[in-house]
């Protein structure tokens, strides 16, 4: 096990301290729950973007694409493709009925269009995938610094759910996207110093890369139409483009990203820089993976050798083995923060979901002051901190990290989508459709996740689609909608609305 120098350490605890500080900076200033978990809607349009991408590629991202890549090679970046269709559907048909004055959350639209029964379900599902998902973020950094120091799981993981929740219960939502927007930038320049240590150590440089990628049959992608194959081009784009939908029209993460924009214009502005940011982005961690995988066909296999355990700690491996002092504690810091910053986005937007969503409309309180509010999201906060502590022990025997993730979206989040589309675009569509379609998409997932070996990436295509078929005809059984109600709030009457 290879251990960090004093320089390594030193860099590591100032790095992380420079975090913790800029995030509590923002304490001052709050006097509400609109500046605490909507940074009192004052974002431009490429802070939003950065933030909003920093939300999808972060510390699980730093370790999870070069794994893949490097064990499977690169085609999981075209998942990439699929943003070229959840975009567009996200800017035009979704955002526009999350970004009003009156919301919080993007499951009070749900209660306007459908009843209080069908929000409630949909966000505990959030709240559920989130914690996964903030458990998974947690545990990435952890497996990082226990390969890079060998310092205990269990200490690490403490550790960075202990700094997280503090900087997190007193900065609010302008600390989420402020450390965000460092950590991007710091995580992409990482991963581009990395690729280019590796490939001064080649001989053959990135000719040696394509070469070895070839010969091992890295640059394969199937065509198939088998939903068990784990990779075809299907599964990428489409598959791909259900689980950024999840993401990107249905995660509260975002959503309350978008309401922290000046206006529409400006949030819709930021999902469109957003796009173009994606790919460049993503090649980089994609192609450090593949420059990995042949720096180690000519040095030697970790994984293969037994010096690591997984392929998720390919990358820190190399950091402390391969860089000069300092580098180490730089990059393996910028993957901890880099996952306390998501993990401070996820508890933040969680504490909002429940304070919006469950105490405010089930135990309302008129006498409750705006500081009393303020202090209560702060108190959730720290309880779902110690949640996530809690679940990050849990998720290690999930596989690997990208798998894990994209499992979880999948499972939860594809019968939620499905519920957002039904009321979106169906204006037969009725609350009580809804859940029916909804009970129906979670059980038969169930059933293919247990029971079958569909690739994970069709969980979400499958759940969201059930719940929408299953949804329509249930809502055909009762009497529909009053018209009056749905002004507004299913896409065709809204953009009437907007012509006239």
């Amino acid at each position: 096990m290879e251990h960090f120098t004093w320089l390594d350490y030193s860099v590591f605890v100032v790095y992380l301290l420079a975090t913790t500080a800029i995030g509590a900076l923002f304490v001052r200033g709050q006097r509400n729950v609109d500046d605490y978990f909507l940074a009192g809607r004052s974002m431009g349009s490429l802070v939003i973007s950065m933030t909003i991408l920093a939300a999808l590629f972060s510390g699980i991202s730093f370790l999870a694409a070069p794994a893949e890549a490097y064990l499977h090679g690169p085609a999981f970046y075209l998942v990439n493709l699929g943003f070229f269709i959840a975009t567009p559907i996200t800017t035009i048909f979704v955002l526009p009925f999350f970004y009003q004055a009156r919301f919080f959350t993007a499951y009070q639209y749900l209660e306007e269009r459908f009843s209080g029964v069908v929000r409630t379900v949909a966000s505990a599902s959030f709240i559920l995938r989130v914690l996964l998902w903030l458990a998974l973020a947690t545990y990435a950094p952890a497996l990082a610094l226990e390969q890079a120091t060998g310092l205990p799981l269990w200490f690490s993981i403490l550790c960075t759910g202990m700094l997280t929740t503090c900087y997190t219960t007193f900065g609010g939502m302008k600390a989420v996207i402020w450390t965000d927007v460092m950590q991007l930038i710091v995580l992409f320049g990482g991963q581009i110093i990395i690729s280019l240590m590796a490939l001064m150590r080649l001989p053959g440089g990135i000719g040696q890369v394509m070469d070895l990628a070839v010969a091992d049959n890295r640059w394969n992608l199937s065509f198939s139409l088998d939903p068990t194959e784990r990779l075809t081009i299907w599964g990428l784009v489409i598959g791909g483009a259900f689980m950024h939908l999840v993401q990107m029209a249905t995660d509260q993460v975002s959503v309350q990203r978008y309401l922290t924009a000046k206006s529409l214009r400006e949030a819709q502005r930021g999902l469109w820089i957003k796009l173009f940011l994606v790919l460049p982005v993503t090649a980089v961690f994609y192609g450090a993976g593949l420059i990995l995988f042949a720096y180690y066909q000519v040095h030697g296999d970790p994984l293969a050798d037994g010096r690591i355990g997984k392929a998720d700690q390919i990358l820190p491996y190399f950091v402390v083995t391969e860089l000069s002092a300092g580098f180490p504690g730089l990059l393996i810091a910028a993957i901890y923060a880099a996952s306390m910053s998501t993990i401070s986005a996820g508890i933040n937007s969680l504490t909002s979901a429940s304070l919006i969503d469950f105490y405010q409309r089930w135990w309302p309180r008129a006498d409750m002051t705006s500081q009393g509010q303020l202090r209560l999201a702060r108190r959730l906060t720290l309880v779902y901190g110690a949640l996530v502590i809690v679940f990050a022990f849990l998720v290690q025997h999930l596989g690997t990290l990208l798998e894990a993730s994209n499992s979880v979206i999948g499972l939860v989040g594809g019968p939620l989508l499905g519920m957002f589309f039904l009321g979106i675009f169906s204006r037969r569509a009725t609350g009580r459709g809804a859940l029916l379609g909804w009970l129906v998409g979670v059980g038969t997932l169930l059933w293919v996740w247990l029971g079958t070996h569909v690739s994970f990436l069709w969980y979400t295509v499958i759940g969201c689609g059930v719940t929408f078929l299953v949804g329509c005809p249930m809502s055909r059984l009762e009497a529909a909608p009053d018209a009056r109600r749905l002004e507004g709030l299913v896409w065709d009457r809204a953009r009437a609305g907007d012509k006239r």
